[in-house]
This record gives C-alpha cells, sequence and structure tokens, in this order.
C-alpha cells in the first residue's frame, strides 16, 4: 500500500516511520539538528512551494528519507487510518 504526501509523491506505507507536526517537532535541538543534517546528507525531499506543515520519516532500502509536505500531519494520519489516498494501485 502507498500513502500519497502531496504533488505526485507517493511512498510505500510500509516505509513510514513517523508522521511529525513541523511546528511542534522543530522546538527540540535535536529534532532540528537531525532534519539539518539530513539536509546536508541530501536526504530531504520537500514536495511544497509553501511552508511545510509536515515532515514524513521513511527508511528506504535501509535509508533514512524526510519528505516535507504542505500536507497537515493529522490529514495524511487519516489517510492512513481510513485508507483514503491510500492504494495498492499506485505503482
Amino acid at each position: 500500500m502507498y500513502l500519497h504526501l502531496g504533488r505526485d509523491v507517493v511512498v510505500r506505507l510500509s516505509d513510514v516511520v513517523a508522521i511529525l507536526d513541523m511546528e511542534t517537532a522543530t522546538v527540540g535541538p535535536l529534532t532540528r539538528d537531525f532534519l539539518k543534517q539530513a539536509e546536508r546528507e541530501l536526504r530531504v525531499t520537500t514536495i511544497t512551494d509553501d511552508i511545510p506543515k509536515s515532515f514524513v520519516l521513511t527508511v528506504e532500502g535501509g535509508t533514512e528519507r524526510v519528505y516535507l509536505s504542505q500536507i497537515a500531519p493529522a490529514t495524511l494520519e487519516k489517510r492512513v487510518e481510513s485508507g483514503g489516498l491510500v492504494t495498492d494501485a499506485l505503482v
């Protein structure tokens, strides 16, 4: 199954480790440092031109990747729970 993160980006649901709120999660220095390090290592994919509302941490093939999305974390979580916009058909 896949989760649509915005625009034309989908990730395997089994690869999703965490869906976090940018506003509250980046308050702590550890999270800010993690995001800075991921950006330096080119493991961040920004899928919005606006200020991101959420970031999704995945592990794909043993590599951590961070997606910055304009979609609110609550909306992404609802998609996971309801199966809405989560599909087996996307390849």
